[in-house]
């Protein structure tokens, strides 16, 4: 497997934009391109939230840090998680190994006693729900947290700030195995310097960048002639 260096790190909120959408990704990423809507302002409101207000947390068998700054130079991805918790967990698990990669099952942290183990916790807006680049991006954090800590991370959760409740996500090989392949293929859109062509699809009414992809205009050589003829008839 590649392994990247750490000039070719892509940011990890990129998996979510390229699994919405390949050409959404590319406007970010290869043309420095962004729009806030109402739905990514209540989002950058809430990640603030997690990040400036509430202070780092010990309480029994949970800590919780804030902000940790993950990368993997395995997937060529670097970030920023809102929330990783570390549970304790009971010595006869700890003892035990992850089938994955022979990683240690939870790790000790300084200052306390006993191991514990990573769960990141990612905060969206909006009902609960599941949506593939959110579990995605949220994976892609767990594989950073393997990677960086040598320790297993099995599951994690999205926080839904609309009904404060979480959707518990699991790790599983196939979403694994589908986070490496959307950081292989976010590496492959960089690298070609190419921004796909737009195609509307229902999914664009509730894109931030609508107002600067404009599909239902740029979709199509066909549709292009067809805007303007109608234009210049309307003239």
């Amino acid at each position: 497997m590649k392994k990247y260096t750490e000039e070719e790190l892509l940011p990890l909120s990129l998996i979510q934009h390229l699994l919405f959408c390949k050409r959404r990704a590319a406007l970010v990423q290869i043309e420095g391109l962004w729009e806030d809507n109402l739905f990514t302002i209540e989002g950058t409101h809430l990640h603030q939230k997690v990040d400036d207000d509430l202070p780092p947390e010990s309480r029994g068998d949970l800590r919780l840090t804030r902000g940790l700054m993950l990368h993997s130079f395995k997937l060529g991805l670097f970030g920023k998680a809102d929330v990783v918790e570390f549970h304790r967990v009971i010595e006869n698990e700890a003892d035990s190994r992850s089938i994955s990669g022979g990683k240690a099952a939870a790790i000790p942290l300084v200052g306390v006693s006993g191991l514990w183990r990573p769960y990141p916790v990612d905060y969206k807006r909006g009902r609960m729900r599941h949506e593939e680049g959110f579990e995605a991006q949220l994976c892609a954090q767990a594989l950073c947290l393997e990677e960086m800590l040598c320790v297993a991370v099995p599951e994690g959760a999205l926080y839904y700030g609309k009904p404060r409740r979480r959707l518990a996500v699991v790790f599983d090989d196939a979403l694994r195995e589908k986070t490496q392949e959307a950081a292989r293929r976010l590496h492959e859109l960089v690298d070609s310097g190419h921004t796909p062509q737009a195609r509307y699809e229902k999914k664009c009414e509730s894109c931030s960048m609508l107002s600067v992809c404009m599909p239902k205009v740029t979709g199509s050589h066909r549709r292009v002639q067809g805007y303007m003829a109608k234009a210049l008839t309307q003239d």
